[in-house]
């Protein structure tokens, strides 16, 4: 049985003019000590799944389907306070902007034994021996100093390092980071995906990975999803997706990257932008913008624009596509004309 296991996940906000979808039918796993990513354009739908794994979706968001199941025991059903157990404590959460995430008011330290107060029995001072000891795991120099300093007094790439290290504090079985490097440079986001990729690895924790750099998941993560309009649309080991994209979005992303483009020419992109969750087009909510919808007589597609695509299996990857479904069916059918000509020339 995998660590976690996301089974036909369906998120809602209820607003005046209706329900909204922001997750549709979304299934995943995780094991233990693997790493995934989870990728797409603003709006997919990639921090609302982040946060539905712990249930920190503010209303009028609810869940309204589907089931998260962690070391065997569902999440979506858990008390309140049972749940308060496996937050922070099991799995952890590392956040987009650590100056929101860490108390203006409080020192580094106050925090981190805060922290550990909250889920353990313990002295405060044995407390601080625990947080010294993960701030030295993520390479903060002079650990004793910054423990009581307050967030301000810290960089950027401090304060993620910080984050980092009260993510670890008790020692979780995943961690999720959603878009953990976004306000950092380039140098510095290098360097903290780095750590974050070595802990995990050290530790053999779990990590999902919530990012839209497409560069950052190739380096870090071993399987990974796409998402588009709230559903995952191509799923698999990350390194074939990489490699050889199925479903036209995800070729859309890989050929929109800078070094994709011939030098002195304009970046590539996928025209248009991302649907309205309030206004999904009918059939393939990716329709609109893609630009494989007709068939190679030139004739558009019907059931792009009519109905939702079922997964079908392509290698060892997981696609969304009817495009996609159709070549492979033509493969198919051609592989058993040419075994059955293989056939009657063996036995005439």
């Amino acid at each position: 049985m995998a660590l976690l296991e996301v089974n036909h996940l369906d998120v809602r906000f209820a607003l005046r003019q209706g329900d909204v979808r922001a997750l549709r039918d979304v299934n995943f796993t995780l094991e233990r000590g693997e790493r995934l990513g989870i990728v797409g354009e603003s709006g997919a739908g990639k921090s609302v799944a982040a946060f539905t794994l712990l249930n920190l979706i503010a209303k009028p968001g609810y869940i309204a389907g589907g089931e998260i199941i962690f070391d065997g025991k569902p999440l979506n059903s858990l008390s309140e306070r049972a749940l308060r157990k496996v937050r922070g404590n099991r799995i952890s959460m590392i956040f987009q902007d650590p100056m929101m995430t860490l108390n203006p008011v409080l020192s580094i330290g106050e925090q981190m034994v805060e922290c550990l107060k909250a889920h353990r029995r313990i002295s405060t001072k044995a407390a601080r021996a625990i947080a010294l000891d993960k701030l030295r795991q993520v390479q903060i120099p002079s650990p004793e100093a910054r423990l009581d300093q307050y967030p301000h007094e810290l960089s950027g790439g401090m304060r993620q390092r910080i984050i980092i290290a009260i993510a670890l504090l008790l020692d979780p079985d995943i961690i999720i980071a959603d878009e953990p490097t976004t306000a950092l440079d380039v140098t510095i986001q290098a360097e903290i995906m780095a750590l974050l990729l070595e802990l995990c690895e050290k530790h053999n924790v779990g990590l999902i990975l919530i990012t839209h750099d497409l560069g950052v998941v190739s380096q870090v993560t071993q399987r990974m999803l796409v998402m588009y309009a709230g559903r995952v649309i191509e799923q698999g080991p990350t390194r074939e997706i990489i490699n050889d994209p199925q479903h036209p979005y995800t070729q859309g992303l890989i050929n929109a990257l800078p070094q994709m483009a011939t030098p002195g020419e304009r970046l590539n992109q996928i025209r248009g932008s991302m649907p309205s969750l309030s206004n999904l087009p009918s059939g393939c909510a990716f329709h609109p913008r893609c630009d494989f919808i007709n068939r190679a007589d030139g004739t558009p597609r019907p059931a792009c624009t009519q109905q939702v695509p079922e997964f079908v299996t392509s290698g060892n990857c997981q696609v969304a596509c009817h495009m996609v479904a159709e070549l492979l069916e033509k493969e198919r059918e051609e592989q058993e004309a040419g075994d059955a000509n293989r056939l009657k020339e063996t036995n005439p």
